[in-house]
């Protein structure tokens, strides 16, 4: 399909060296090998499941080939002959990932969290700090939802964009060549059904980024064929309409290949990555006639859905197959040459697999071993051998024990022990405290940074106001913060709908784009899902983006990506990736069902690994921004919609100070009622609040601030010591962030133990605000609202002093 034309001094497959074209046979077939061995070791019990990367090998040697030192991936879950070919994926440590080996050496690329095939490699060093990613072969971490990796790759690419347009970021030689690198994606045929696989095509179109986009064609998405999941079963001919008219226009190129014609594959990717790393084109290549000879997963057959044609056709176009025959027909090798190599490959994978199982069961066999010890000990010294040998013989004699089996059987024997006081007790108790260290590391740790440039670590600074300095609108203060740090840190720059020539919606960028450059304060389209992977893929090459979504309703569009990608990207790397990515977005009160939306449930519970700041003002905004943009941490900021033309002093050193998160703020003291909120409701509580002083009953008002972390050092506790009562308000609908506050402060913080009253939630309505001022107020918290709420609490405890209202 494509016109483009050879480059002279192009890798040719008649050019590669006899020995490259075996080694990169031996390599298919150990990576074949692999994959049935990862099956059979699943139906042994020894893994949990399986999904396998047979039958692309061959597409994926060519594009190894293709792939330099400073190029990116970002691939789904059958990519490891690639990752086999670059270097960046030993046979041992695919079978740690299979076993889930939860050491980061023995599985660099999850430490065990991700099932097998979700390749990437370690961007960090161990103190958090970026490696030289210029000079490495990097590939960004896998995940599971089908093209949940498309918007992070528009990013990857969109940074060798930035790389090289703008000369301020040329001294970042740890970082790029200048904008020289690739970004290849690999996708399923029938992944590209997914609408975010347009999003992306569109927005790489758009951008006219070095995108190398694969598609491995194998006819199904499981069980079903592609003439259920694709227009003409074709994607490179649906997409026909992308391909660019000629050099030096906007568009594609789209390269069509077989993929068992290991010289047709070997030129495409060449000729393909050139044109995208020279001209900075994305390129799809559209790799038909793959097979799939084990089907979809260990899950199921294919013999259940396909066809005994269909099955004697993959048998017969296996890649592995045809490779074999090229190299004979063209007098590359023999038969007994080949025949060896396939053995040999059969007995390297062997071993692999066999070091592999070794180096995970060792450990948990002498943790097991030592727990028995300990067990053994405590039986004898508290007499109990009679009722407990069973159970520890359980465990002694367990042919594969797991370490839940082990913290499964110290917990229920201490169980029966309890109240005894015994040496051996107390040994086996100190043991248990150890391992569920171990075990937290090994499970739990990462959800957030550890470097020393998480944000926990990051100097408070206060504000510092000039002497009756003139109020201004709010937008005016986030301006002056956002420029400040333009100014301080060439890295960052700012993405999203209208952010760019009239500076956003609420002005906060106003003018910047014109002092900063397009490529800094940059508009975009209005696809919010890739808006975000377009800064998740920037953030994880070094850059510090800020992306906007315009609207915290339109957040929805987005959400998944947020919470499959970013939140969990350091925990499922157990911290071998970052991408400090800061989403900007504006909610609460305003107008109408979608423009005044508060969803902070669906968002508190998807985002973990991020944080969730909710400044009451832009002051406060201004101070979470300059936190986070130096800090190495992910985060959701969502302003008040209803705040940007309120007034507000400009601090004097508005892009310095900073604000500590996790710290609420008491912004009115009292001695009666505690109130808990934040965001826009923090005005309309203190005005409840001198409602309710004028009837002789004294609030304390306390602004959160931040919701992820919540209140660190207990401040809502040692309010509630004080006033025994306590109303949790919010824009949420009901058993929304309020049951959240509420569950952090009674159960977290233990403060139920203060209470002489029942808490109190006080949401909105279960639906969506209508448009108008009176929709508003029917239907989310108002001052008198919060007035009764208040007022009944002091009722209930002096109905005398404090008679019915109603």
């Amino acid at each position: 399909m494509s016109t483009t034309p050879e480059t002279a001094d192009l890798l040719t497959a008649t050019a590669l060296r006899r020995e490259d074209l075996l080694h990169d046979y031996r390599l298919g077939w150990e990576s074949r090998q692999a994959s049935l061995a990862g099956r059979k070791e699943v139906f042994m019990g020894k893994a949990k499941f399986g999904i396998f990367g047979d039958g692309k090998e061959l597409p994926q040697l060519a594009m190894a080939r293709a792939f330099r030192p400073g190029d990116w991936r970002a691939g789904y879950y059958r990519d490891q002959t690639f990752m086999l070919a670059i270097g960046e994926l030993t046979l041992q440590q695919y079978f740690a990932q299979l076993y889930a080996n939860p050491d980061a050496e023995a599985d660099p690329a999850s430490a065990g969290r991700s099932m097998g095939g979700h390749f990437g490699t370690r961007l960090l060093d161990e103190d958090g700090q970026f490696r030289n990613l210029a000079t490495s072969k990097n590939s960004s971490a896998d995940i599971s939802p089908t093209a949940g990796q498309m918007p992070r790759l528009v990013g990857l690419a969109y940074a060798s964009k930035l790389f090289r347009q703008n000369p301020e970021l040329h001294q970042f030689t740890e970082l790029s060549t200048q904008g020289n690198e690739v970004a290849f994606g690999t996708i399923g045929n029938a992944s590209t059904s997914e609408g975010v696989f347009f999003e992306a095509i569109n927005a790489a179109g758009v951008l006219q980024i070095p995108m190398l986009m694969s598609v491995w064609d194998d006819h199904y998405g499981i069980s079903v064929p592609a003439e259920y999941q694709t227009t003409k079963q074709s994607i490179s001919a649906i997409l026909a309409g992308f391909q660019r008219e000629g050099e030096g226009q906007d568009g594609f190129e789209i390269f069509v290949v077989k993929g068992w014609d290991y010289p047709a594959l070997i030129d495409t990717y060449q000729r393909a990555a050139e044109v995208c790393r020279t001209q900075h084109v994305p390129v799809l290549i559209h790799v038909t006639e793959v097979t799939q000879p084990q089907g979809h997963s260990t899950s199921g057959s294919h013999e259940r859905y396909k066809s005994r044609e269909r099955l004697s056709w993959e048998e017969e176009h296996d890649c592995l197959r045809k490779m074999r025959e090229w190299l004979l027909v063209e007098g590359h090798a023999t038969v007994a040459e080949l025949d060896r190599i396939e053995a040999e490959a059969k007995e390297t994978v062997k071993q692999a697999r066999t070091a592999s199982w070794n180096a995970f069961f060792s450990p948990i066999k002498q943790e097991r071993d030592e727990a028995v010890k300990l067990l053994d000990a405590l039986l004898l010294e508290t007499n109990t051998e009679d009722q407990l040998r069973e159970l520890v013989s359980g465990l002694q004699f367990n042919p594969a024990p797991i370490r839940a089996d082990i913290m499964r059987t110290v917990r229920r024997v201490l169980r029966q022990v309890r109240g005894q006081r015994s040496a051996a007790r107390r040994d086996l108790l100190n043991w248990l405290e150890q391992a569920e260290a171990d075990n937290a590391d090994r499970y739990n740790s990462y959800l957030h940074s550890q470097s020393e440039h998480a944000t926990t670590n990051i100097e408070e600074v206060p504000a510092e106001f000039a002497r009756n300095a003139p109020p201004v609108d709010g937008r005016e203060v986030l301006q002056a913060c956002f420029e400040a740090n333009f100014r301080r840190d060439p890295t960052i720059f700012a993405i999203g709908e209208d952010v760019g020539r009239i500076g956003d919606v609420n002005q906060a960028f106003a003018g910047l784009q014109a002092k900063f450059g397009e490529l800094r304060v940059t508009d975009t389209g209005i696809r919010e899902c890739t808006i975000v992977g377009q800064g998740i893929g920037a953030a994880l090459r070094g850059l510090r983006p800020i992306a906007e979504v315009q609207y915290l309703d339109y957040l929805l569009y987005a959400i998944q990506i947020l919470s499959d990608d970013l939140a969990s990207l350091q925990y499922r790397t157990k911290g071998g990736q970052k991408a400090p990515l800061i989403v900007r977005t504006r909610g609460h009160r305003l107008e109408g069902i979608w423009h005044s939306g508060s969803p902070i449930q669906m968002v508190l519970g998807s985002i973990r690994g991020m944080k969730l700041l909710v400044p009451r003002n832009m002051t406060q905004a201004a101070g979470f921004y300059n936190t986070l943009l130096r800090s190495d941490e992910p985060a959701l900021v969502i302003e008040c919609l209803n705040g940007y033309r309120l007034k507000e002093q400009v601090p004097t050193n508005v892009g310095e100070f900073t604000l500590p998160l996790g710290v609420p703020e008491v912004l009115r003291e009292g001695i009666d009622v505690t109130v808990v909120t934040y965001g826009s409701m923090c005005r309309i509580v203190l005005d409840a609040a001198q409602q309710l002083a004028e009837v002789g009953i004294s609030v304390e008002v306390i602004d959160v601030q931040t919701l992820l972390p919540f209140d660190t050092q207990h401040i809502i506790a040692d309010s509630l010591r004080k006033t025994s009562r306590v109303v949790f308000a919010d824009e949420d609908v009901p058993g929304g962030a309020t049951a959240y506050m509420m569950q952090q402060v009674l159960d977290q913080q233990q403060a139920y133990r203060h209470l002489d009253a029942q808490p109190r939630c006080l949401s909105a309505q279960a639906h969506r605000p209508p448009y108008g001022s009176d929709g508003d107020y029917f239907s989310k918290p108002n001052a008198e609202d919060v007035f009764d709420t208040v007022y009944e609490l002091l009722h209930e405890t002096n109905p005398k002093q404090f008679p019915a209202i109603y």
